[in-house]
């Protein structure tokens, strides 16, 4: 399979790096609007596929796009300084609006995988823009949220993140909703397996772990301004779940109808990835509270959608 990324910066470049490592597809094309970055990270990356795989990975045009069945953007313009949130977005819908009709010119049905943020608001517009059918327009959403989310719980009860089954809805963002009351560890629900690990989840691991997963980002941003190895690998991981028609659940953001009785906008949900992108949507077990949560983050995407 062919894929091309749209963005060279770091999440551009990561996501076509891991995407190499792991193998997931043949071909790897680099697009960004200075030729020379591009150039420079596909040569940089290329060198080092010998070592794992034999994925090609180049720069190049839209029109060396031809063929590729997935297509990434990476792309985007960052926030200038006292520049509101609205605004923001709105020159990032500008920026979509030529990156998509470039695209879609030579790919005329592409799985587009949506990586800019706010991912939720811009997967919205990337299928407003495109007119693709919502399962083929997909925000990497929470993924990295609920890898955090997994990652933390594992390190707490001692056993593997894969042998954990817990989500993150809603927003990539501040009003994002941890799925406690679903979650479960092995075979049991996650509290019984904690009390029988001799690792109980206490009011004060709760708020210790919801932090973790909610402040990763501001964290690392601090520490070396920018996150990308994460969400690169977990771009990688759509590939490869959609390449390989694998059929897993991932927590991916698709533009919803009214999915529920809440507002039609995109916003994480477990759904089942394959060969022709999202298949299915399953709403989670949750509580009241959660529930309530996760329809306020929904509402607070529409209402900031709507106001652009």
């Amino acid at each position: 399979m062919k894929i091309g990324i749209i963005g060279a910066g770091m999440v551009g470049s990561t996501a076509a790096y891991a995407i190499g490592l792991l193998e997931v597809a043949h071909s790897v094309v680099l697009v960004d609007l200075d030729p020379s970055m591009s150039r420079a990270q596909a040569e940089d990356i290329n060198h080092g596929m010998p070592f794992a795989s034999t994925t090609r990975v180049t720069s190049g045009g839209y029109e060396d796009l031809d063929g590729a069945e997935i297509i990434i953007l990476a792309a985007g313009v960052g926030q200038k300084p006292g520049e509101s949130r609205l605004s923001l977005l709105s020159r990032n819908a500008a920026v979509f609006q030529n990156v998509i009709d470039a695209v879609l010119a030579v790919v005329p049905d592409p799985i587009l995988l949506i990586a800019s943020n706010p991912v939720d608001i811009m997967t919205s517009i990337a299928c407003q823009l495109s007119g693709l059918p919502p399962h083929r327009v997909i925000g990497s959403g929470t993924i990295l949220d609920t890898a955090r989310f997994r990652s933390l719980l594992s390190q707490h009860l001692g056993i593997a993140p894969l042998s954990i089954h817990a989500y993150v809805l809603g927003e990539h963002g501040d009003s994002e909703v941890l799925a406690w009351s679903g979650a479960r560890a092995g075979n049991m629900p996650l509290d019984a397996f904690a009390a029988y690990a001799g690792a109980p989840i206490t009011g004060d691991v709760r708020t210790r772990i919801d932090d973790g997963v909610r402040n990763a980002a501001y964290s690392i941003i601090a520490g070396k301004g920018a996150t990308y190895y994460g969400i690169g690998a977990g771009l990688a991981q759509l590939v490869s779940a959609i390449a390989r028609d694998k059929r897993i659940v991932m927590s991916v953001s698709t533009e919803t109808n009214g999915f529920d009785g809440f507002p039609k906008i995109a916003y994480s949900l477990p759904r089942v990835l394959g060969r022709s992108g999202v298949e299915l949507d399953l709403m989670p077990d949750v509580d009241a509270e959660e529930r309530s949560a996760l329809e306020r983050s929904a509402i607070l995407l529409r209402e900031t959608a709507d106001a652009i």
